[in-house]
């Protein structure tokens, strides 16, 4: 505990003397994704160390994912409105890459757990836990986000930690669920498709396949291909009601992930996947297995 308050500290005294000096603002939200990843790794450290039950471990890895995901996504949301869609998606790619290699077996996301369950690697109960566990950190850190906003250390904080929220939802309801759906679908082909084939820089070119399919969707349903994360940022939000929001952000995003499933595993899917695999790369090889 001392030590997350020291940090924040030392946090707050930097912030408040970069944007004294130089009012950076886009300097000020880094520094905040910053000081959010960093409580979320001493917090999975912590949990590593005392939670001894390997199941809830991983309940509270899944808290604490998917609080460091919405807490950055937050702030994500002023670096977009205030810096454009362009650095918005350079920091996704980059914070994409950070939870890919920190997160472990935690995804901060329902509907893997879905895909569990219609694979066999799943039962209905650890699901259901596992996503209340993700909902409760996701909702939770707003209050954590708040704080930070309510500081208005910069303007594109001002009035923030009470303004009014707006839905991202620029499309009729059944559309919106539809690009929810097939993009999240595109997005689980490609990491199941990576995970086979095992190349280089795997998790770079699912961060940049993901971070493309989000800005694709960003003027539409507003791209986030994760019930938790929409949750958290905009249920209850004025521009769709609660039923609207969940068929676009929950019914759309996991229809898309299901299908996902059974797409993989059609023939022609398989054969392209196994033929990638196999086949010699002209020049330097991108696969894992191959010598350069």
């Amino acid at each position: 505990m001392k030590f997350t308050i020291d940090v924040l500290g030392i946090f707050l005294k930097v912030v408040v003397k970069i944007n004294k000096v130089t009012f950076a603002p886009l300097v000020v939200s880094t520094l905040f994704i910053l000081l959010t990843s960093l409580l979320a790794h001493c917090a999975r450290r912590v949990v590593q160390k005392v939670v001894k039950e390997p199941f809830i471990r991983l309940l509270f890895e899944e808290a604490i994912a998917a609080a460091e995901l919405c807490g950055c996504c937050f702030e994500l949301i002023v670096v977009a409105d205030n810096f454009g869609v362009s650095t918005y998606a350079i920091f996704l790619f980059a914070l994409t890459i950070w939870w890919s290699l920190n997160w472990g077996d935690a995804t901060a996301c329902p509907y893997t757990h879905i895909e569990d369950i219609i694979e066999g690697k799943g039962d209905i109960r650890k699901a259901l836990l596992k996503t209340w566990a993700e909902l409760g950190g996701g909702l939770l850190v707003f209050k954590y986000v708040q704080m930070y906003w309510a500081l208005e250390i910069s303007d594109t904080h001002k009035d923030k930690a009470f303004e009014d929220c707006k839905a991202d939802l620029q499309v009729p309801v059944l559309y919106g669920a539809v690009v929810e759906g097939i993009a999240t679908c595109l997005c689980r082909l490609a990491s199941k498709s990576l995970g086979d084939l095992n190349p280089r820089f795997a998790t770079a070119i699912d961060s940049f396949i993901g971070t493309s399919l989000v800005v694709a969707a960003f003027d539409y349903s507003g791209g986030y291909f994760n019930p938790v994360l929409a949750t958290s940022l905009k249920a209850g939000c004025e521009g769709h009601t609660l039923m609207e929001h969940a068929l676009v952000y929950w019914i759309g995003a996991c229809a898309g992930s299901i299908l996902s499933v059974y797409l993989y595993k059609l023939p022609a899917i398989q054969k392209f996947v196994r033929g990638s695999a196999t086949s010699e790369a002209n020049g330097d090889s991108i696969w894992a297995d191959k010598e350069d």
